[in-house]
């Protein structure tokens, strides 16, 4: 059976703390805060890693790669992005785009937006072209427009040819 097309859906969250920088897609962002998490705490290559997986209906990141694995504490997330884009093109998929979002009252990402989608585009191995960036804040609604959390969505469109994956 081929699906020429396959979806998936990415989100995460985590709690701010004092000091920064804050991590977001693969860079650092200047800020006085960071996100408090096992590994780096980024939560948009987070996201994507879901979003990936979940177009292939594997496991989520937590199941591959859980916080109470020492091996993780700290473990820069774009290795958990190129885990999700191996077994994405093991099944013979091809990552067409990316859209993000992320969430945050601050501080403003419209700065490093080009910096963040250069480098999600070169972990992923896909033109810029192909990556959709976008910076919201809550208007200072619940814990993201309190400064207290972050949070990101990402849809991503797979295309080719599913073949099956060897046991």
């Amino acid at each position: 059976m081929s699906f020429p097309f396959r979806v998936g859906l990415g989100y995460d969250s985590h709690r701010l703390g004092n000091g920064g920088p804050l991590r977001i897609g693969g860079i650092d962002v200047p800020a006085e805060i960071h996100a408090i998490g096992h590994s780096d705490a980024d939560v948009l290559l987070h996201a994507i890693t879901d979003a990936l997986l979940g177009a292939i209906s594997e496991p989520d990141i937590g199941r591959l790669f859980p916080d109470t694995d020492e091996v993780n504490r700290k473990r820069d997330s774009a290795d958990f992005v190129i885990e999700a884009v191996r077994r994405v093109r093991h099944r013979g998929l091809e990552i067409g785009n990316l859209d993000c979002v992320v969430l945050a009252q601050q501080p403003k990402l419209a700065p490093y937006t080009e910096r963040i989608r250069e480098r999600i585009a070169e972990i992923i191995d896909i033109p810029i072209s192909a990556v959709g960036m976008k910076s919201k804040t809550t208007e200072g609604v619940g814990p993201i427009g309190h400064a207290e959390a972050i949070a990101s969505h990402v849809v991503v469109l797979l295309h080719g040819v599913e073949k099956p994956v060897e046991a």
